[in-house]
């Protein structure tokens, strides 16, 4: 039996926080997983920026809103799921993911959530557990499933370390450089070829 995990940002939907960088105009909340492996020290910088600059949950969300899937992701989720059981495992958040969730058809999403004050201010954030994308491919496996996982960072790479095949996607060339042992492709044509040829049922 065969899973597919996939990461969410960069792979199925725009990066989040670079959205709302572009409309807010703070630069320095461009920065993802793909610049800072870190994420407790990405989160604390993120936190620290919308403190500073005045901006709570409601002002995200907005933007979240008037954002569409990657083009193709949509259909290329479909296809996956005629031929996988898929989850999709995100360092995303609950408050932040859902509205783009309702455009993917609810795939099954596990990622992490906010603490947000009745003024909409975010707080904190609450992981899920460490490492929890590595840790929920390694309790599928403890269920017998083969997993094929997909990701785009930094902090997929335990993922899909732990994966029976990993694969990238979008990864920017600072990550395929020090990750060579994973195959890299860019568009979901041949991110298909890539699941079928690391699945043993096809």
């Amino acid at each position: 039996m065969e899973l597919a995990c996939l990461d969410l940002e960069g792979v199925l939907i725009p990066e989040i926080w670079i959205a709302f960088a572009e409309k807010t105009g703070i630069e320095e909340l461009k920065a993802t997983t793909r610049d800072i492996p870190d994420y407790d020290v990405l989160m604390k910088q993120r936190l620290r920026l919308l403190d500073e600059h005045g901006y709570g949950l409601p002002a995200i969300q907005e933007v979240i809103g008037e954002l569409d899937p990657l083009p193709g992701a949509a259909e290329f989720l479909d296809w996956l799921r005629e031929r996988f059981q898929v989850v999709i495992l995100s360092d995303t958040f609950y408050e932040f993911a859902m509205p783009l969730m309702k455009k993917l058809g609810y795939p099954t999403l596990l990622c992490h959530k906010l603490e947000v004050n009745d003024e909409g201010r975010i707080t904190d954030y609450l992981l899920r557990q460490r490492d929890p994308k590595r840790q929920s491919v390694r309790a599928f496996q403890l269920l017998n499933y083969r997993v094929i996982a997909a990701g785009d960072s930094y902090n997929d790479t335990t993922m899909l370390t732990q994966a029976e095949g990993g694969i990238l996607f979008h990864a920017p060339q600072n990550v395929i450089d020090e990750f060579q042992q994973f195959p890299a492709v860019h568009d979901f044509d041949a991110l298909k070829k890539t699941f079928l040829e690391l699945s043993n049922r096809f």
